[in-house]
């Protein structure tokens, strides 16, 4: 609800707001993953590229690149799967919020 009014959640920390949406949307994809009866090819390559969206949160304010590799590598693993796309699309607004990466 708060978010619907352009305004962000009180935490009680320091901690970057960017941060805390990433870690939420991350546990939710991971969660709504495991309880995902179907198996597919690709499964391990997802749980893996979220637990290391997981860990990056959790270390504080990651690299943008690596966040972009982890969400790329997590949609082509699990991209057809539309019981998944609302939470894959959560990540990938949890990304967008860290901007672009820099051109050289």
């Amino acid at each position: 609800m708060l978010r619907s009014l352009g305004q962000r959640p009180v935490t009680g920390s320091d901690e970057d707001p960017r941060v805390t949406e990433l870690r939420t949307a991350v546990s939710r994809l991971r969660r709504e993953l495991a309880a995902h009866p179907a198996e597919f090819p690709d499964r391990a390559i997802a749980e893996d590229e979220l637990a290391a969206l997981a860990a990056m949160a959790t270390g504080g304010i990651p690299e943008i690149p690596r966040l972009r590799r982890s969400l790329l590598l997590i949609a082509g693993a699990i991209g057809s799967m539309s019981a998944l796309s609302r939470g894959l699309s959560e990540v990938r607004q949890a990304v967008d919020l860290f901007g672009q990466t820099p051109r050289a």
